[in-house]
């Protein structure tokens, strides 16, 4: 049905207050890939609970009741988001700290000798507490990347695989690279090879549905802040290593499998207004289809279907400016196409500094980043300076053609 809907895109940007503030309305957003806004809704759950619930949950009486039960609601809102069950999902402080408490959680598993893959197209959170291993007496293998493209090739990946191999990570979308990796295929050769599976979805999360149990994985990770929601992460285990796994948190809570994994505990108020992000998804859903769909993950990947179609134009207007631009180097595929990468574009310019050109865009009122995004090794492995490092173009669904259009007016007066 999606492909007869086209995306609403003044009513998608009626739901985003930043879009009507007098200090934001005039900027073209374009960092979204280091953090995106937030719909009216988790800010108005988020301020709800401020004022009315802001009490330790779960007590006997009513205001404390209704705070444990907003935090439950959220927590099953980002589960049936990803296709998973309530107690396979920790939301925690970050994708980096999820992925550092599972690491310590998960080194019981291994012996030395025992090897883990990474890739060097990763960020930081999927790599450097898995390296830390190392230390340990694991040894660590790399796949790396096409040091023209960015990309990873699947066919590279099997020679590192043996029968030591117990975990693979990888990127399902490189914040630099912007390239959609196959992760299901991945996961599955990783599979066939008796090993695990952790998978890094934060820079898809913004612009497709994931869904675990579509790609067999054992672990997959997300930030909030970068899909419309507060500084948080999830962290997706397949119930059967949770239950495996040694608890990370306070002893009185260890048969809590939504807490084993958080020993910060429950971050209430930002976990709480969490079930505004599926509510904003709702409203998109109902606003263009008239089908009730009862399955909350079915009305996500509907949503998600508009907002790709959205976001390859945007894709598309971009990439064929820079093509034509000489002087410029665009990092990874050159297909805007939805299926081959997100709308996440970076690029160098030959003798130009990228923080220079990032700063000069900001006078343009065009808000860009440049630098290395913590994904340093994926440029030293591109030949780019990793201190300069590249210039990145972020748009997701409530972007326009005229943010894109004043991205390429302006660099075209920078340039």
């Amino acid at each position: 049905m999606s492909a007869y809907v086209r995306l609403d895109l003044d009513f998608v940007r009626s739901q985003f207050p930043a879009f009507s503030h007098p200090r934001t309305r005039d900027w073209a957003f374009l960092e979204n890939a280091g953090g995106s806004y937030m719909p009216r809704t988790v800010i108005d759950r988020l301020r709800r609970f401020l004022v009315e619930t802001r009490v330790q949950p779960y007590g006997p009486y009513e205001i404390s009741a209704d705070a444990g039960d907003e935090i439950d609601r959220a927590h099953v809102c980002m589960a049936e988001m990803i296709n998973a069950q309530d107690d396979e999902v920790t939301i925690g402080a970050s994708t980096t700290l999820n992925v550092y408490v599972l690491a310590h959680a998960i080194r019981p598993w291994f012996e030395a000798g025992d090897e883990i893959i990474l890739t060097n197209q990763d960020h930081e959170a999927n790599g450097g507490a898995w390296r830390r291993l190392a230390e340990t007496g694991m040894t660590v293998r790399e796949w790396r990347i096409d040091p023209v493209s960015g990309e990873l090739d699947p066919a590279a990946l099997a020679p590192l695989l043996n029968a030591r191999t117990r975990l693979v990570c990888f990127p399902h979308c490189s914040n630099i690279v912007g390239t959609i990796n196959d992760a299901a295929a991945i996961t599955r050769l990783a599979h066939d090879a008796g090993a695990l599976v952790m998978i890094d979805g934060v820079s898809c999360a913004p612009h497709q549905c994931i869904d675990v149990k579509a790609l067999d994985a054992d672990f997959y990770g997300f930030s909030l802040y970068k899909a419309y929601g507060p500084h948080l992460g999830v962290l997706y285990t397949k119930r059967a290593h949770l239950e495996r796994l040694a608890h990370q948190s306070h002893e009185q809570i260890a048969d809590d499998l939504r807490q084993r994994l958080d020993p910060a505990g429950v971050l209430h108020e930002q976990v709480a207004c969490l079930s505004g992000i599926t509510e904003y998804y709702d409203a998109v859903d109902a606003h263009h289809f008239t089908e009730v769909e009862p399955s909350r993950h079915v009305r996500v990947a509907r949503v998600f279907n508009l907002f790709a179609s959205h976001e390859e134009q945007l894709s598309a207007l971009l990439l064929d400016y820079l093509r034509a631009v000489p002087s410029v180097r665009i990092i990874g595929n050159l297909d805007g196409a939805r299926a081959h990468r997100a709308p996440t574009i970076s690029f160098t310019v030959a003798d130009r500094p990228s923080r220079e050109i990032a700063s000069a865009l900001a006078a343009h009122k065009v808000a860009v980043r440049a630098g290395n995004f913590y994904a340093w090794r994926c440029l030293q492995a591109l030949g780019i300076d990793t201190e300069d490092g590249v210039v990145r173009a972020s748009m997701v669904h409530y972007n326009t053609v005229a943010d894109v259009d004043r991205l390429i007016t302006s660099l075209k007066a920078v340039l």
